[in-house]
């Protein structure tokens, strides 16, 4: 080799390491809020601002998984985040947790678009309302290319209407989230036009297997575990899991076991890509946020999407 090709071939090496040396600091500099602080970001260019908790432990710059928190209908971020105590959760364990507010004027709050169902006012979105499914994608894609996300390690939870919103996502945008935890929320698509008490099949096609872990109470007199109440809760929160667990195409009969004096838990297994459908009731549970903080992360954190 000549001399001056070993230079080429030095200087071709050097611009490489360069360029990756640049692209690492690049994805490296996360630099939204501050750690162990909750500020308020806005989502992608959207103008619809939302609260990011990045925990304190978190190294500088390093991306991090994200549980994103939905409040319930006629709520809003700040509350729903203050409730679920999932700031602590996330110090404990090192996650992102971001809480959006939704845009449709509900009470003193706020309801999420899911297409084609009435919201608690009775309002049917229509193509004036805002696509939060495009305004959630938005956000996340904001974190990631921000270097503050693993991209492959997303998940949603929300209680009540933002349970259904989780539901929705998990429906309709698998390619971009790992996990959902509905919390008294769970659905499974729209109830059936001509068969309200079964899931329509048509309304929940998701490419991929979802994992699903669902807290709820059994003295919720909202969301009845039982079935019906508002129109789009007119099948139960067992026929849910089932469709979940047919569409995941789980193989093992389901187990029950007692995970706490008054908590029980219903397991789908056996799935493809160990896609787990897991439903948790509390006894003499109403229609409040009653997760197990814990238990929800260490369920969906199993889980990520990869090939993004």
């Amino acid at each position: 080799m000549t001399v001056g090709a070993l230079t080429r071939r030095v200087a071709a090496l050097m611009a490489s390491l360069a360029f990756l040396a640049t692209a690492a600091s690049a994805h490296a500099a996360c630099a939204v809020g501050a750690p162990g602080a909750t500020v308020s970001v806005d989502a992608g260019g959207t103008g619809r601002p939302f609260l990011l908790r990045r925990p304190a432990g978190l190294a500088a710059g390093q991306p991090a998984p994200l549980l994103i928190l939905l409040h319930g209908s006629g709520g809003e971020g700040g509350r729903m985040l203050a409730d679920s105590k999932l700031e602590a959760t996330a110090e404990r364990h090192g996650f992102l947790v971001a809480a959006p507010t939704a845009a449709i004027p509900a009470g003193k709050g706020f309801a999420w678009n899911i297409p084609g169902v009435p919201t608690v006012t009775g309002k049917i979105p229509d193509a004036s309302d805002a696509d939060d499914v495009a305004y959630l994608a938005a956000l996340v894609d904001g974190l990631v290319a921000q270097g503050c996300v693993e991209p492959g390690r997303v998940y949603v939870t929300g209680l009540s209407g933002g349970g259904r919103m989780a539901s929705w996502l998990g429906c309709v945008a698998s390619d971009r989230y790992a996990a959902i935890a509905p919390v008294v929320g769970l659905r499974a698509g729209n109830p059936r036009p001509d068969k309200p008490h079964e899931p329509d099949p048509a309304t929940c096609q998701p490419r991929r297997p979802m994992p699903v872990i669902a807290f709820a109470g059994d003295k919720d007199t909202t969301n009845p575990t039982q079935g019906g109440g508002a129109g789009y809760w007119q099948y139960t929160m067992h026929a849910a899991e089932q469709r979940w667990a047919a569409l995941n195409g789980c193989q093992a009969p389901p187990t029950t076991q007692w995970v706490a004096p008054s908590v029980y838990e219903e397991r789908y297994s056996g799935c493809r890509d160990n896609a787990d459908v897991v439903g948790r009731m509390t006894v003499g549970g109403g229609h409040v946020w009653l997760a197990d903080n814990d238990a929800l992360w260490a369920f969906v954190s199993r889980y990520r999407r990869d090939g993004r």
